[in-house]
Formats: C-alpha cells, sequence, structure tokens
C-alpha cells in the first residue's frame, strides 16, 4: 500500500515556499517514478500554498520517511507538521480498485 504525505507550513515560515519552490519541484521532478501524485494545498480563494500532499509508491514506511526528509522544502524548515499514513487505493485515476 502507497503511503500519503501530508504536510502543513509553519506560517511563520511561509517565505520559504517562495524562496525554494523552484528546488523543491526540480527535485520532484528528479522522484517523480516514486509519486503516484503530488501537489500543494491551496486556500479555497486561491491564496498562496499552506502545505502540500504526496501520495509515495511504497510499501515501506522507511522509505516514505526518507523521502519527505530528503526534500527540499523540509531541508529548508518550511513544515509544522508532517503526516505520513499507510493509504488503501480504493479508487485511482477514475477507476475502482475494491
Amino acid at each position: 500500500m502507497p503511503y500519503v504525505i501530508q504536510t502543513v507550513d509553519n506560517p511563520e515560515r511561509s517565505h520559504l515556499r517562495t524562496e525554494v519552490r523552484d528546488e523543491h519541484v526540480a527535485w520532484l521532478k528528479d522522484n517523480v517514478s516514486k509519486l503516484l501524485a503530488g501537489g500543494a494545498l491551496l486556500a479555497d480563494d486561491g491564496g498562496p500554498g499552506s502545505g502540500g500532499l504526496l501520495i509515495v509508491d511504497t510499501e515501506d514506511r522507511a522509505e516514505a520517511e526518507a523521502f519527505i526528509a530528503e526534500d527540499p522544502f523540509t531541508r529548508a524548515g518550511l513544515f509544522q507538521d508532517v503526516m505520513i499514513s499507510r493509504w488503501r487505493m480504493g479508487f485511482f485515476n477514475k477507476e475502482a480498485l475494491i
């Protein structure tokens, strides 16, 4: 089962999202083979991101933990909280898997 990683930005460090974004996106592109999906969590009004969601294609929690530890946003200290959970893929890409 894949792992979902949800991150919440530290509001006092929100400037890092803009400052480190290019490095973060480049890193994700370099590691795209490990991702099922990913993206920023946005305010309903279209405001700036306040966190993110990554679905990592791994059966190993330690690998998911290592993955997010290497993220440039993590290394820069952007996140206030990181939650990692196993995810049962019941529906994916407009397909029922259960």
